[in-house]
């Protein structure tokens, strides 16, 4: 007996060490996606796609197979077409030719896995709007996915391409395109078909040159050439009439390029081989507001620099620039300027430690002091020992009064700003808990307010009635609301409100249509509208950092015109901080892809 009960265990342990094949994915979920239209599959390990994904919409299911009775809400006959179908973070090498079963398919993300090759069968996926193949292996996009007539969205970088197909022209709808570390040494001329291209990342390649047809890219607002081998921008890139954002950091360019683009804000082509600005070069920029020249070997800076006006940051750092010219301190809305790792003469490194205003303020005072730039008396003292910079005031329409510790501001700045149409009004850092009265004296004309570093707690009606503001900066106060008449601000472009008391974002900033740059970190800010802020059709810096945000909305991500969304240091689990970390791209990606559809 002892000897059979022992068989019997060692059978019944025997049972237990026999490995059973596991579906690899779960009748439910397969369930589920025939209801919603969707599957994610991403960081399952999967080395192939089960067979049953791919014949989802094809066979029966088994509850109707076995004849079984339904809820209204189970009847499989209503099922609807997989639409997206995620298979992200897998093992996955290859991909079968029955991808084609699935003609429904508007998203399909195979980025980070490990495929060399795509079957042609992709090019029968008519509805694929949105294609994610970054991270892969592939040597060759093929012909067949040029046929994609509702693309709109294809992300290949991180792989092993070395050419693109001539058809890649035909792909339309394309508005986002991502080419960027892969092993391109040239371009098709078709690119310049892709005529409805927003969005174009060429970077990390081994580019030498760009096809003139880029041009004819009317519609692109970003185009990334950053590490490549580029020597020379064509002119003719100066036909994108859209471009907003032109990178071209770590080439071998040896000149500004010369381009009229009459819509380009922001232009880094740090890290290159340029050793000198030329005024020309500089004509043409002009609606530029970020200039970044790091890295690069310029050795001087010409006082023309005047012609950049709208400029607001300008990066010199790393350069052979020995002399500043004073007349840098004359554009009316530079915030940074960054001059560290150069050989300057006549300026002290802890003057360039203080940052820009104190440096901006010494070069205003340079040019005062020198009899042919400015005539007569430019400075008055005071009974009130109030310094009223006269220069300031009817050269650069700059009233300043910042950094005073006061509780008011003397009369005497009001007096001196009289009928001199002031657009700038400087009195940070001081101990205001309101508005000055007399500021109203400037109302027709004033577009730049700062009372940043204050004690103000609550928002003056006075602050509604000017109309011609472009900028506010309020941080570092103790507000916790704004006014619902400051919808009337119809110019307003930026609102700084970082270090106050905000527990919400303040409703009338949804109504302003015409911002811009949005700054509300560090506050206590719980929540945010998507839906809302969508309708903000310009803004492109929203900061939130640093609130209590504990959800993250997915439709933010459909907010297209943002181009930097600070997102860190809140309380949300998702997106997590890695996502987070990779930037606002990877942010509105992510979001994008957990809508629900």
């Amino acid at each position: 007996m002892s000897r059979l009960k022992r068989a019997s265990q060692e059978d019944s342990l025997s049972g237990f060490r026999t490995e059973k094949t596991e579906p690899t994915v779960s009748s439910g979920l397969l369930k589920a996606a025939g209801k919603s239209g969707q599957l994610n599959l991403s960081g399952r390990g999967l080395t192939q796609v089960p067979q049953e994904v791919y014949r989802l919409n094809v066979d029966t299911p088994q509850e109707a197979q076995q004849n079984v009775s339904f809820g209204a809400s189970d009847c499989w006959w209503e099922q609807t077409d997989l639409t997206k179908l995620l298979l992200s973070s897998n093992k996955l090498t290859q991909l079968s030719d029955d991808i084609r079963l699935l003609p429904a398919l508007a998203t399909l993300d195979l980025h980070d896995n490990q495929m060399s090759s795509l079957p042609s069968a992709l090019g029968e996926l008519q509805e694929l709007q949105e294609l994610r193949l970054s991270h892969n292996q592939l040597t060759a996009l093929p012909v067949e996915v040029c046929a994609l007539k509702k693309l709109c969205s294809i992300t290949l970088q991180q792989n092993l391409l070395e050419s693109l197909p001539e058809e890649l022209g035909q792909l339309e709808s394309l508005t986002q395109l991502d080419l960027s570390n892969n092993l391109l040494k040239g371009l098709p001329s078709s690119l310049g078909d892709l005529t409805c291209l927003q969005k174009l990342n060429l970077s990390h390649n081994k580019l030498s040159c760009l096809p003139d047809s880029l041009a004819q890219l009317t519609n692109l607002k970003l185009l990334d050439c950053s590490n490549n081998q580029l020597t020379d921008i064509p002119a003719s890139l100066s036909e994108m009439l859209a471009l907003e954002q032109l990178y071209l950091r770590h080439n071998k360019l040896r000149l500004l390029p010369k381009l009229p683009a009459p819509a380009l804000k922001e232009l880094y082509v740090g890290n290159n081989h340029i050793e000198q600005l030329e005024v020309e070069q500089l004509s043409y920029l002009t609606v530029i507001s970020v200039l970044e020249l790091r890295d690069n070997k310029i050795q001087t800076l010409p006082e023309q620099i005047t012609l950049l006006s709208t400029l607001t940051r300008l990066d010199l750092t790393n350069n052979d620039i020995t002399t500043l010219p004073a007349s840098v301190s004359l554009l009316p809305d530079l915030k940074v300027l960054l001059l560290e790792g150069n050989p300057l003469r006549g300026i002290r490194r802890e003057l360039l430690a203080k940052g820009t205003n104190e440096l901006l303020k010494y070069l205003r005072e340079k040019i005062k002091e020198d009899p042919d730039k400015v005539d007569g008396q430019t400075a008055m003292t005071l009974p009130s020992q109030a310094r009223v910079n006269v220069h300031s005031i009817t050269t650069l329409k700059l009233l300043e009064y910042s950094e005073k510790h006061a509780t008011d501001v003397p009369d005497e700045l009001f007096d001196a700003a009289a009928d001199q149409s002031v657009t700038t009004v400087n009195f940070s850092k001081n101990q205001l808990t309101s508005i000055p009265p007399r500021l109203l004296e400037l109302l027709s004309s004033l577009s730049d307010m700062n009372l940043s570093f204050n004690r103000l707690t609550c928002c003056s009606p006075d602050v509604c009635k000017f109309l011609q503001l472009t900028h506010i900066d309020f941080r570092n106060n103790q507000l916790s609301d704004l006014l619902s008449e400051m919808k009337n601000l119809i110019k307003l472009r930026s609102i700084i409100l970082n270090y106050n008391r905000f527990k919400s974002f303040p409703q009338v900033l949804y109504q302003i249509v015409s911002l811009d740059t949005v700054l509300l970190g560090n506050n206590q800010v719980n929540e945010v509208d998507p839906h809302r802020l969508m309708k903000l059709v310009h803004l492109s810096t929203l900061d939130l950092s640093n609130n209590d945000l504990l959800n993250i909305p997915p439709e933010l991500g459909l907010c297209s015109s943002l181009r930097c969304l600070s997102l860190e240091g809140n309380p949300f689990r998702t997106p997590r901080a890695a996502i987070v970390a990779r930037g606002t791209d990877a942010v509105l990606e992510y979001l994008r892809s957990r809508i629900p559809t």
